[in-house]
């Protein structure tokens, strides 16, 4: 299952590199790309288990840069 989300508060690219990152990392996670420019998120994971790990890539996102927000 493949979703885009907005993000609101990414405040650099290096940062939207570190998350993009981090959520690599995420055990289920099969694509993941997070754009500065655009302000957005795209993920690709299992829909089983989509909204665990969205749980998770939310943490990841919040211990690199605490202000900024995933829209679901």
């Amino acid at each position: 299952m493949k979703k885009t989300f907005k993000m609101r508060d990414l405040e650099c690219a290096h940062c939207a590199q570190k998350m993009e990152d981090a959520i690599r990392k995420i055990e289920g996670v099969e694509e993941v790309a997070v754009s500065f420019m655009a302000q957005k998120l795209t993920l690709s994971a299992e829909e089983s288990l989509f909204d665990e790990i969205m749980k998770k890539v939310e943490k990841a996102c919040r211990k690199i840069e605490p202000d900024c927000t995933i829209v679901m």
